[in-house]
């Protein structure tokens, strides 16, 4: 592991778990958790834009003769679906990230 890489993977260490502004090598930025950390890569859960999530229920609202979204009991079985993601995965190599600062959570 290269000095650089030393330096970024002790950094990414103290702030595990924490809610992070990241920046690339290539000038790019996101914010993120910090949710694990390898020789090589970080792994971060980054916000989904509640905007361009598509709907993530069940195929076929039908089941039990409903034709309708949202009726039925959510968690048993049928009905309108689980929740939309709030969070995905996002891996990035160590060597690609070039800084990170803590933000605040509100």
């Amino acid at each position: 592991m290269k000095n650089d890489s030393k330096h970024m993977y002790d950094l990414c260490k103290s702030h595990m778990h924490s809610y992070v502004l990241a920046q690339t090598t290539d000038g790019s930025n996101f914010d993120g958790i910090i949710t694990g950390l390898d020789d090589e890569y970080v792994y971060f859960a980054v916000p989904v834009d509640p905007n361009q999530q598509a709907y993530q229920g069940h195929e076929d609202n039908r089941q039990f003769g409903f034709g309708y979204p949202g009726y039925g009991y959510p968690g048993y079985g049928y009905g309108f679906g689980r929740p939309p993601r709030r969070f995905q995965r996002f891996i990035l190599p160590l060597a690609a990230l070039a800084a990170i600062s803590i933000l605040p959570w509100y």
